[in-house]
């Protein structure tokens, strides 16, 4: 299953019916078009596409749109902080678009160095992979490799101003609460997915 996030809405694509969700079975491109119009237009905050072969669903899907990728990380320091930062009245986690030739765990360190001005990053596992789409000029569709990563180091933050970003801090654990009501869907599902966030 895949979960798309388009204006803070959820596409999923599916290989079956989900119950209580609107529904739609694959037979052309033409649905996804639809699937997006409901998500925009109506009060349905999730749409479900599916189809038996998932995989040829997503390649139909991806080939529909303008597909980028991007990499980012979650980053924790020795005091078990998590670096944010502030961009776009939101708080996010520092990610950027694959340079030419660049692998995502290449570049989710480098964007994590431009965005916060720190450097010596111990990269360690891809934590997901997340999806949203935007439009700027079109629609296109961004897949965001999400590594985890460690920082011992004691640099002064830099946020990266040209980009945006007004603030880059590190935020403990009781101010995670807060960072989830003014943050994006796909960061939540970042911050699900490691058990210090959970516990």
């Amino acid at each position: 299953m895949y979960k798309v996030f388009y204006n803070e809405k959820a596409l999923i694509l599916s290989e079956k019916p989900i119950s209580n969700l609107k529904n739609l079975a694959f037979n052309n491109e033409g649905q996804f078009e639809e699937a997006l119009a409901l998500l925009r237009n109506s009060s349905n905050t999730e749409v479900n596409i599916y189809h038996h072969n998932l995989n040829s669903l997503w390649e139909n899907f991806k080939n529909h749109l303008e597909y980028l990728e991007a990499a980012g990380g979650l980053v924790q320091n020795q005091k078990k902080e998590i670096l944010f930062i502030h961009r776009l009245d939101k708080w996010d986690l520092p990610k950027g678009k694959l340079e030419i030739g660049e692998t995502p765990k290449i570049a989710a360190v480098r964007e994590v160095e431009e965005e916060c001005g720190i450097s010596n990053l111990i990269l360690k596992d891809l934590i997901t992979i997340t999806y949203h789409i935007y439009f700027q000029d079109n629609l296109k569709l961004k897949a965001t490799y999400w590594y985890e990563m460690d920082y011992d180091g004691n640099e002064e933050l830099i946020p990266q101003t040209e980009e945006g970003i007004g603030i880059a801090e590190w935020k403990n654990q009781s101010e995670i609460p807060q960072i989830l009501q003014n943050t994006y869907e796909n960061i939540k599902l970042v911050l699900e997915k490691i058990p210090l966030i959970n516990q």
